[in-house]
């Protein structure tokens, strides 16, 4: 079995990949590599007029995930491990949600170009959240610009990634389900997820952790 030596967190707005990222930098010492959506230039914009800035958003996130991920050399994986809050396919994600079909085959087109060869993560953790609990974390953690964020658009976000993921097999997925469980203050929460990530891993494999529903 392959170490888990590079381990991406991925997961809709407002479920928690950036805090449970750094949690797990912190406690596994690794390398953290964080998503700088507050760079984009048009992010603002686009949550007024999605239609208007929708392009322009996808094109700068792409190429900025790019640049970031493309110093990731192979050496570096083996020397230290590395959590990051973010997939390159992310960006798919959003893109195929808030692009036209002609702006699709433009963006395909530069996506496919640029993933060539970027490496790929040991381990995907899906944070899962119904929409209902994205929309509650977001209001409070209250970054300014998504404050005009609706629910209809955060639901059809949300169903993209659950659809995704469902057929993802690119590489080891661990799912977690994270509406009943809290990794920031609740250390068992943290612990128990921790040991999870330990375990040798292959294929899909879904954690439901103590005291939340099941999937």
């Amino acid at each position: 079995m392959k170490s888990v030596n590079y381990i991406a967190i991925e997961g809709p707005i407002g479920v928690g990949k950036t805090s449970l990222a750094k949690l797990l930098a912190e406690k596994l010492n690794a390398h953290l590599i964080m998503e700088e959506a507050t760079e984009n230039p048009f992010l603002a914009d686009f949550y007024k007029n999605k239609k208007k800035y929708a392009f322009q958003t996808q094109i700068f996130f792409l190429l900025a995930r790019y640049q970031q991920l493309s110093k990731l050399e192979t050496h570096d994986l083996f020397r230290q491990r590395i959590v990051a809050d973010y997939t390159f396919e992310k960006d798919q994600l959003f893109a195929r949600v808030n692009l036209t079909d002609r702006e699709m085959i433009l963006y395909d087109k530069i996506a496919e170009a640029l993933s060539t060869d970027l490496p790929k993560p040991d381990l995907v953790i899906f944070l899962q959240a119904a929409t209902e609990t994205l929309l509650k974390r977001i209001k409070q953690r209250g970054i300014p610009f998504e404050k005009n964020i609706d629910l209809y658009y955060l639901d059809e976000l949300n169903e993209a990634y659950n659809y995704y993921f469902f057929e993802y097999d690119h590489t080891p997925l661990l799912v977690v389900k994270t509406d009943e469980i809290d990794f920031v203050n609740n250390t068992n929460d943290l612990g128990d997820l921790i040991e999870q990530i330990k375990k040798p891993l292959s294929g899909t494999h879904y954690y439901v952790p103590p005291g939340s529903l099941e999937l």
